[in-house]
């Protein structure tokens, strides 16, 4: 959706929990020498000014990596390359900018490694070209991410990391966010496919396990933060990534993350580590 612009929830407590699996997972499929795509669906400009209007409207980085910063050192194993590289970005100990996804992408990027970043927005595809330009390997496509996952699939390095996460503001983004994953892993089953979700209505959420399910997807591990109880009001109590074959060290890193997050963030809600869908 065009209108979204994700600058007002930069540093969220959704972003820590997807840029700090999205960081670990990275790393661990870089101990093989083997060349890697990187895929993001829904990409946005690549670095956030905290200081912006749109930051400050919501502070919502305050009660998330604003939280997080000061207790970095003493970080679980999830964490600690996420919070390494925020803190490497703003270099005087401060919190000036955040790092989007395709920035972590890229710092973490090997020679052999490409990247491929899709955003639809006319004002972040601009912003993010000018971020990638000059960077080896990187191309960016002002195209539907969704579409793109699929066309990417199988990529000639038979190996990717696809970090899918739209803003789900269109009741239908769901439905199809779910057959887009389900395509792109029956195309190339052997893939790490990150998907974020929000936690706003939980049938919605049920939904896409169905979906998954239906679709024969195996190897499914599910991490959710709630900051609060689930509820028929409106808005996000948290949120969640479902993993689909993920390392073999994240379950535990994963379960060994969730309480430090849930005490540093003040997080009230349920958290959810296990696995959804067995291998």
């Amino acid at each position: 959706m065009l209108s979204y612009r994700h600058g007002f929830h930069a540093g969220s407590h959704a972003d820590v929990l997807k840029h700090a699996v999205c960081a670990f997972v990275a790393r661990y499929l870089q101990q093989k020498d083997a060349p890697i795509l990187f895929l993001d669906t829904h990409a946005g400009p690549g670095l956030y000014d905290l200081g912006s209007p749109e930051a400050e409207k919501t502070g919502e980085y305050r009660e998330g990596i604003g939280r997080l910063m000061p207790h970095a050192a003493d970080a679980p194993a999830l964490l600690s390359d996420y919070l390494e590289m925020v803190r490497s970005l703003n270099g005087d100990g401060g919190l000036h900018t955040y790092p989007g996804s395709p920035w972590l992408i890229m710092a973490l990027m090997r020679e052999q490694d490409r990247a491929v970043f899709h955003e639809l927005h006319p004002t972040d595809e601009a912003s993010l070209s000018a971020l990638a330009r000059r960077r080896h390997r990187v191309h960016v496509d002002k195209s539907d991410g969704l579409r793109g996952l699929i066309a990417h699939m199988p990529p000639p390095e038979r190996r990717a990391l696809c970090l899918i996460d739209p803003s789900y503001e269109i009741k239908t983004d769901y439905a199809l966010v779910a057959a887009a994953v389900a395509r792109a892993w029956k195309k190339f089953p052997g893939g790490t496919y990150i998907w974020w979700y929000p936690v706003i209505d939980r049938a919605r959420v049920r939904a896409m396990e169905v979906a998954m399910r239906a679709a024969g997807i195996r190897k499914t591990y599910r991490v959710e933060l709630c900051m609060s109880p689930d509820t028929p009001e409106r808005g996000m109590t948290g949120s969640g990534l479902f993993v689909l074959n993920p390392p073999f060290t994240f379950p535990d890193a994963a379960t060994a993350a969730l309480p430090w997050l849930a005490d540093k963030l003040g997080a009230a809600g349920p958290l959810t580590a296990g696995w959804l869908l067995p291998e």
